[in-house]
């Protein structure tokens, strides 16, 4: 079930990302020590209460002068209003309302959607009458937090979960296989979903950024049935915006929150740029089933060696994804198409794999024999058992003496054993570590 989401918006300056940090707290801690993955987030995932919700970020613009700073305030808040569900409206308690505040205001009010009221800076008690001010918004009673010292974040979290929509589970059955397709602009994505589907469902652009909301199309394809979830749709002129970077990631995000295997499209004829590690980096820290589709093949001037070159630079580029398998064709000359469907389904059976728990033990029995880990100040680790607790992704919990002495490399280690023995191809592998007496 696709979470509902919640934006942060504010002026310049006001500690959005650090409220940001402190709601989505360490859950991306996990991605820290993978390789080649890129390091900003205007995407995170909170949760409160057992309600789990996606979280927007829209600070981090760089500012040149005045007329730049309103137009980038405009710009991100209309691209967090159209997207969230819920706002949360971020002023700073010591410099009271400014202009630009009042800027953002207007357009909240003219939204409809929920707002919640977050006077940032109140770090200690003096400070807690400065949010009376901020009632003047007419939003209802502003909270005062404190991105610094952590203070007012519960009462923050409370107050979003109450105005979060209740959403509709999903009614597909269980063998469907539901496929996102993400990229950057102008990769091609519609015209593979006409090519797949074998028909114009999706309205095609050479403009870049004019796909706009999801659709899903179910289709099926030798016994086996599918979604595919585009984001799809013509966007209003005037509504191209320029920072189509985020509003791209957005979209995906919404996508890939639903599938259960990601399609991350690549424009073989310009190659890669770093805006693609972005978007692949969200699938990854989603936890799906993903492959390289390199699409416009077609149009690469080619040699017998350019495949395999093209190949080796989606490993260079994308360390932190190297189980992803890649296809390459052209959506425009249906090239090679007929080769997608079956990786497809491939991964998304991998990626729904359990494996009986004494043949991974036999694995990892094996493993620490040949190498065993490392020790730590005279400490050496113990692995007592591991077992299979989740799919999609597959996920480990391994139960040891002391989780501390898990060294990152020695994880990956296991990992890559563990992935010699039983493939996953196309899905991450989870490894979380335990001790023993954890287990109940």
């Amino acid at each position: 079930m696709a979470r509902p989401v919640v934006a942060i918006v504010g002026r310049p300056n006001v500690g959005k990302s650090t409220i940001f940090n402190r709601i989505i707290g360490d859950r991306l801690a996990i991605v820290e020590d993978k390789p080649g993955i890129t390091r900003d987030r205007i995407y995170g995932i909170g949760e409160w209460n057992g309600k789990p919700f996606s979280i927007i970020d829209t600070g981090g613009i760089e500012i040149d002068g005045e007329d730049v700073i309103l137009k980038s305030i405009r710009m991100q808040a209309e691209l967090a209003i159209e997207e969230a569900d819920v706002i949360v409206f971020m002023c700073d308690a010591k410099a009271g309302i400014t202009q630009s505040d009042e800027e953002v205001a207007e357009m909240l009010y003219r939204s409809g959607k929920p707002i919640v009221v977050a006077v940032n800076k109140v770090d200690n008690i003096g400070r807690s009458e400065l949010i009376y001010e901020f009632y003047g918004f007419g939003f209802g009673d502003p909270i005062g937090v404190s991105g610094s010292h952590g203070t007012g974040i519960g009462d923050l979290l409370d107050a979003i979960v109450e105005k979060l929509p209740e959403l509709e589970e999903e009614t597909y059955d269980e063998d469907v296989i539901r496929v996102a397709l993400i990229g950057r602009p102008n990769v091609g994505k519609s015209s593979l979903v006409n090519a797949i589907l074998g028909e114009e469902r999706v309205i095609v652009s050479d403009v870049a950024g004019t796909t706009r909301d999801a659709i899903d199309t179910p289709f099926e394809k030798d016994g086996q049935r599918y979604v595919l979830i585009d984001t799809a749709g013509m966007r209003k002129r005037g509504k191209v915006y320029e920072t189509t970077e985020k509003y791209s990631v957005m979209r995906a995000m919404r996508a890939i929150e639903r599938a259960d295997v990601v399609l991350v499209v690549i424009n073989g004829e310009e190659g890669i740029i770093e805006q693609d590690k972005h978007i692949a980096g969200y699938a990854f820290e989603a936890g799906k089933a993903s492959l390289f589709v390199v699409n416009k093949w077609d149009v690469v001037d080619k040699t017998d060696k350019t495949m395999n070159e093209f190949e080796k630079k989606i490993r260079d580029h994308f360390l932190f994804m190297t189980y992803a398998p890649v296809v390459f064709l052209s959506a425009k000359t249906k090239q090679r198409l007929q080769k997608l469907l079956p990786v497809v389904t491939h991964v998304a059976h991998q990626h729904a794999m359990r494996v009986q728990t004494h043949l991974l033990n036999d694995v990892v029995s094996d493993a620490v024999a040949i190498n065993p880990p490392p020790t730590d100040k005279g400490r050496r680790m113990r692995i007592n058992y591991v077992t299979q607790v989740a799919v999609k992704p597959p996920t480990m919990v391994i139960f040891v003496n002391d989780p501390e002495l898990m060294h990152f490399s020695y994880e990956r280690y296991l990992e890559n054993k563990i992935r010699g023995a039983f493939n996953f191809e196309g899905t991450p592998i989870r490894i979380f570590t335990r001790r023993k007496s954890d287990e109940g």
